[in-house]
């Protein structure tokens, strides 16, 4: 499935709450979302492989899954 990264998501990667989550990081964790995601959910609990915890808020588009923001903890 493509992912795609919004310019908000990227511009939260350079945040403090945010280092060491690496865009590899959000593509595997998006991956791993089983389904179909009709509307923007949060999901929780993905680790990077920096050990950072994060959420993510996802959504399925036509050309793909569209990974709105993402939240570290």
């Amino acid at each position: 499935m493509r992912v795609i990264i919004t310019e908000h998501a990227k511009k939260r990667l350079r945040d403090y709450r945010q280092v060491k989550i690496t865009a590899p990081d959000i593509i595997q964790a998006v991956n791993n979302i089983p389904g179909y995601i009709p509307t923007a959910t949060r999901f929780r609990g993905f680790m990077s492989k920096s050990g950072r915890f994060f959420d993510i808020v996802a959504k399925d588009i036509p050309s793909g899954r569209l990974v709105i923001t993402v939240i570290g903890k």
